[in-house]
């Protein structure tokens, strides 16, 4: 079931567009990463999803509802943590937890929801005390006591520690398995590559890209790096027999690892048969691909040109 499922759905101001006739599908229990730079349009899709904007033209669907005619049952459904918000000060973290859950007429249980935020023992303190990666925990646990169907989080990491960040992961994960869909938007690709199933590229309000990273690399035709471990220093005869294979395009050996640039992904297991049958033992097999970052810096500077 498509829980997000937009269809040529274009924002524009004036002679202005934001966004370009999107179409876009985001499965049930999908992790799905929303990228692009400042200004691509990203939140100005989200706001469009909760029906905080409407749209210029085109059909947007959210858990089956349409997001202008039932936007409240999407907004109830749904739970944000926005890249801005607003905590009561003087308030504790215990009653924000609690207000949520009543607002969103769940079950309160302050205690389990702060402890899964990294903030058990710190309920009774004012918010005012907090720390800014405090404060993103406790909007973070906020959203989670609403126990949403879609859960958006825009520009998640903020203020986080590397404990904290790895946590924030650790719950997007144990979300989606109990079949939560999470839309992931950010601008720190490393984390949304350590957790989204799919990725969509945005740029200028278009669109660029919607697969996972392993078939955006593959789509654009780049190269990732095979390196094989041998049990000797391999012979310039089992070097030269790597280099003539097809979709090889860079041989370099160093002590007993070798160093293979691959431009096709299915030569990578020939490589690994070729060197074997070189009289090598493959001892360990690592492949290096271009990071998030490195692809989407190639997906939006294609769409400027």
């Amino acid at each position: 079931m498509a829980v997000i499922e937009a269809n040529a759905l274009s924002k524009r101001y004036g002679e202005s567009t934001v966004l370009d006739s999107i179409d876009l599908q985001v499965e049930e229990g999908e992790i799905f990463g929303f990228l692009g730079p400042n200004g691509a349009g990203k939140s100005t899709f989200i706001d469009i999803l909760l029906d905080f904007r409407r749209p210029t033209s085109g059909q947007l669907s959210v858990l089956g509802h349409d997001s202008q005619r039932e936007s409240k049952i999407v907004r109830q459904r749904s739970g944000i943590l926005p890249d801005g918000y607003e905590l009561y000060s003087r308030l504790p973290g215990r009653q924000h937890i609690e207000f949520a859950a009543t607002v969103a007429g769940v079950d309160s249980r302050p205690d389990r929801v702060l402890a899964r935020v990294g903030l058990e023992g710190d309920g009774d303190q004012p918010v005012g005390s907090y720390s800014k990666g405090m404060c993103q925990r406790l909007a973070l646990g906020m959203v989670l006591a609403s126990d949403p169907d879609l859960l958006i989080l825009d520009e998640p990491a903020s203020g986080l520690d590397p404990n904290g960040i790895q946590q924030l992961q650790e719950i997007v994960r144990e979300e989606a398995d109990r079949g939560t869909t999470v839309f992931f938007s950010s601008h720190l690709l490393e984390q949304v590559e350590a957790v989204c199933d799919r990725v969509g590229i945005l740029n200028d309000g278009e669109l660029l890209a919607v697969d996972a990273i392993d078939a955006l690399q593959e789509a654009i035709g780049g190269s990732s790096e095979l390196l094989l471990t041998v049990d000797d220093q391999p012979i310039e005869s089992s070097l030269r027999s790597l280099e003539e294979l097809d979709g090889i395009t860079d041989v370099d050996a160093d002590g007993t690892t070798i160093r293979l640039s691959c431009s096709d992904p299915a030569v990578k297991s020939k490589a690994i048969t070729q060197t074997s049958s070189a009289g090598l033992t493959v001892t360990d097999v690592d492949v290096q691909r271009r990071s998030l970052e490195e692809l989407f810096s190639e997906y939006t500077e294609a769409g400027d040109r």
